[in-house]
């Protein structure tokens, strides 16, 4: 008889929940999603201090992929969204927070891992709070407690303002680092879910074919659909770490200066 979908589907918690690696059930825990955030910065650190150790007036290799991801993210998201002169100031970070994120997301599409770190809330949450954090330190430094005061929108009558000062308030300190941890947390969990799918499918109709062997020539379909939802979920990754990189340049730009 051939199984039901549902039947060779693991729960859905299995898929996000892994055992530690020691200190199991305790506050220091160390299990898979640590392991690849771990391993992710260490990729970081290799990437930029190899690459920019030995400058060569001809890049190549690790410097030339150092430069150019970095020159990327200088001109794209920095320069483009806050100038040449912040622009350039908050490149080291900014360069530091897309490829981060794009190291823990690139794991969804390593084999034998298709796990990446983000489709665990926690991760999301700590980078979202991060950049709230930080776009709000900036505002205060740079605009005093006049910062307090982009809550009130220029040329709204005095009726509305009960009703719009709250929402501005809702939306700029509350919904911003929410709506960056759902976003990243959503697009990841979800391509994670797919290709375990996929990767179930395969596994089931080829590798067992506990139902016979007529079942090998219809795991070529989703060993296919696998792949190309691999090579898509590859695209995923540097799209969210592009988003997350330039909405948080968006709001410390507008911390940086008063609305008008």
């Amino acid at each position: 008889m051939v199984p039901v979908l549902a039947d060779l589907l693991p729960n859905v918690n299995e898929l996000f929940e892994f055992r530690g690696i020691f200190g199991q059930h305790e506050w220091y825990e160390f299990n898979k999603t640590a392991a690849m955030a771990f391993i992710s910065t260490i990729l970081c650190v290799i990437l930029f201090y190899f690459g920019s150790r030995k400058r060569a007036m001809v890049p190549s290799g690790l410097q030339n992929a150092a430069e150019m991801g970095y020159e990327t993210v200088e001109q794209q998201i920095a320069v483009e969204v806050m100038g040449p002169e912040n622009g350039r100031q908050w490149s080291p970070f900014l360069a530091t927070l897309f490829f981060w994120i794009f190291f823990i997301n690139i794991w969804s599409t390593v084999p034998f891992v298709y796990f990446p770190a983000t489709s665990r809330i926690s991760i999301p949450i700590y980078l979202a709070l991060q950049t709230w954090v930080i776009f709000i330190f900036v505002g205060f430094k740079h605009q005093g407690l006049g910062y307090f005061r982009n809550v009130v929108p220029s040329g709204v009558p005095k009726a509305l303002l009960i009703l719009v000062i709250p929402i501005e308030i809702i939306s700029k300190y509350f919904i911003r680092p929410f709506s960056l941890a759902v976003r990243l947390f959503a697009n990841m969990a979800a391509g994670h879910v797919l290709l375990a799918v996929f990767c179930i499918m395969t596994s089931e109709l080829v590798i067992e074919h506990t139902s016979g062997i007529w079942q090998i020539p219809l795991g070529i379909l989703p060993f296919f659909a696998l792949v190309a939802m691999t090579a898509f979920e590859f695209l995923v990754a540097v799209l969210q770490a592009y988003i997350f990189t330039i909405l948080t340049a968006v709001y410390v730009n507008e911390s940086l200066h008063a609305e008008h």
